[in-house]
């Protein structure tokens, strides 16, 4: 059974080859760099831990082995298994693998490791989700059997991104130090001082072909030092932001991979009734409960103004959260028109009686405050284009505000936010947009969007026999004509741009064929460490 799929990925940074000394950072011998076998790579965060089991490496990673994985050209393919098959029912998985897999403490892998790392990731109920998953069971040493509690189309992408753990060698503290990550793949982690830098070496017990990169040192930097190691040349490859991606540095390029990365505006679809979640969080908006006021926000905003104006070229329109995944419905695009966006607004009501400038109704104005992630410029720059343009274009009065994590959980289902996401499966759809997820804390659906109509397609979709036999109904769920989750339907979300990912790469590195990047910059970029060379 081959699948198609187009992937989320993230950003890696290689970097002119550094050694290191007792945790800190030396410049690595004339001799190092001839070999052309290493990289340093100017990297966001290193995370608390490298444990899969509790989410770690969801897009991949060059230290643990999958089931499948997601290759360059955006397909599916075997890793760990050498067959696989699914029941009549679809509620059966069974999965054969390879008998000449090693962990790097020298264990064999067998499909009883398989077995315990998808239970114990369903038992930790952390980032993977395996709601469906009643059991997995290891038949003999090269079978795996998963038994699904309902249908659920989307699960050979859950496969793809579970890293097999040890079972003989997994405890709490898996993950948490480098003699504790113990993987099957390509390479394995030979150091890592945390908050600084992170080592991996070439795993020489790979079954697959050894990596022409034998080493990665990987420095932990914050925007502004990436850009400085990379000017001094201290660095092979750096993740960058569009607001330096225009400065040229000597003997580096940058290269732009695409993305479903996007940024949009989630849009509470409810008023504000004195309800609240079972937290204690306040539910609803008065402004943006009327779809009205949430299609304006979607016509009357001219995304390439905002690529242009915050992002310096580097993005592409957005109109949904899957553009260009095929199970994408191309009636989701939408084009720019201000004047339908007013005649949306004074259709519902609101008008400027007053000459200030700012519409209103029965003695409201069309004011909202609008949240990004405080620290996150290219969120602020996103919502400060929309907020001007929302006032010029419609008269709407939108402050724009940066609110810690902490604070934006308690206020993001009565308030709009910038939000990303980008995946590459259609289970983001699912989560985004049944209304089982409204209103948890987990930022996939806190509009409390709720449609019998899309309820009732997204499960047709997820009981579909093959991921090809769901796309009509993804594409339903979008647009059937009449209503949908699209901006021209219920439009829970204004969708504006997908985020080109930006990385400066020394000239003579060739960073491989690098998938569709989801949301996440860095990670995704290493997946495929494997492949890298210098030419």
């Amino acid at each position: 059974m081959r699948i198609r799929a187009k992937v989320l990925a993230a950003i890696l940074c290689t970097v002119a080859a550094l050694t290191t000394s007792g945790g800190t950072y030396v410049s690595a011998s004339s001799e190092a760099a001839d070999a052309k076998t290493e990289v340093t790579i100017g990297f966001s965060s290193d995370g608390d831990s490298f444990d899969p089991c509790t989410g770690f490496g969801y897009t991949g990673s060059p230290l643990f082995s999958n089931l499948v994985k997601v290759n360059g050209e955006d397909q599916l393919e075997n890793d760990l298994a050498t067959e696989y098959s699914v029941s009549d029912d679809t509620l059966t998985w069974t999965f054969k693998i390879r008998d000449d897999v090693k962990f790097t403490n020298g264990d064999p892998l067998k499909a009883s490791d398989v077995a315990f790392t998808f239970n114990t990731t369903k038992e930790k109920a952390t980032y993977m989700d395996l709601t469906m998953l009643e059991s997995c069971t290891a038949i003999d040493d090269t079978t795996v059997e998963f038994k699904l509690t309902k249908p659920c189309v989307t699960f050979i992408y859950t496969v793809a991104q579970v890293g097999i753990v040890p079972e003989n060698a997994y405890s709490d503290q898996f993950g948490l130090s480098a003699d504790q990550i113990i993987g099957s793949g390509p390479y394995k982690m030979a150091q890592w001082d945390k908050g600084q830098q992170f080592i991996l070496e070439a795993n020489e017990d790979y079954y697959g072909e050894q990596p022409a990169i034998k080493r990665a040192v990987v420095l932990v930097q914050e925007e502004d030092a990436r850009f400085v190691a990379a000017q001094a040349g201290n660095v092979d490859i750096a993740l960058t932001s569009a607001t330096l991606a225009t400065t040229d540095i000597d003997g580096m390029h940058v290269e732009k991979v695409d993305s479903v990365d996007n940024r949009g505006i989630t849009l509470p679809t409810v008023p504000d009734e004195g309800k609240t979640t079972e937290d204690g969080y306040k539910i609803g908006n008065n402004i943006t409960c009327d779809v009205n006021v949430r299609k304006a926000l979607c016509y009357g905003i001219d995304r390439n103004q905002i690529i242009d104006e915050a992002l310096n070229g580097f993005a592409q329109p957005a109109y949904s959260e899957c553009d260009g995944m095929p199970w994408w419905n191309e009636e989701d695009v939408i084009e720019t028109d201000a004047d339908y966006a007013v005649q949306l607004l004074e259709e519902s009501g609101w008008e400027d009686t007053d000459g200030d400038g700012i519409r209103e109704k029965d003695g409201e104005k069309l004011a909202f405050n609008l949240m990004y992630f405080a620290g996150d410029s290219m969120r602020q720059a996103v919502a400060m284009s929309v907020a001007n343009q929302a006032k010029e274009n419609m008269g709407f009065d939108i402050t724009v505000e940066g609110v810690s994590a902490d604070d934006t959980i308690k206020r993001m289902f009565s308030e709009p936010m910038i939000m990303g996401w980008g995946s590459d499966s259609p289970m983001t759809s699912y989560m985004l947009f049944d209304s089982s997820n409204a209103g948890k804390t987990d930022f996939y659906n806190p509009e409390f969007y709720t449609n019998e109509k899309t309820d009732e397609y997204l499960e047709k979709a997820m009981s579909s026999l093959s991921i090809e036999d769901s796309y009509e109904w993804w594409k339903k769920a979008q647009w059937d004509g009449e209503t949908g989750t699209c901006m021209r339907g219920e439009a829970p979300w204004a969708f504006y741009v997908n985020m080109t990912h930006l990385y400066y790469v020394k000239d003579g590195l060739n960073i491989g064929k690098q998938r569709i990047h989801a949301h996440g910059q860095a990670w995704p970029l290493i997946a495929n460490l494997a492949e890298w060379t210098w030419e």
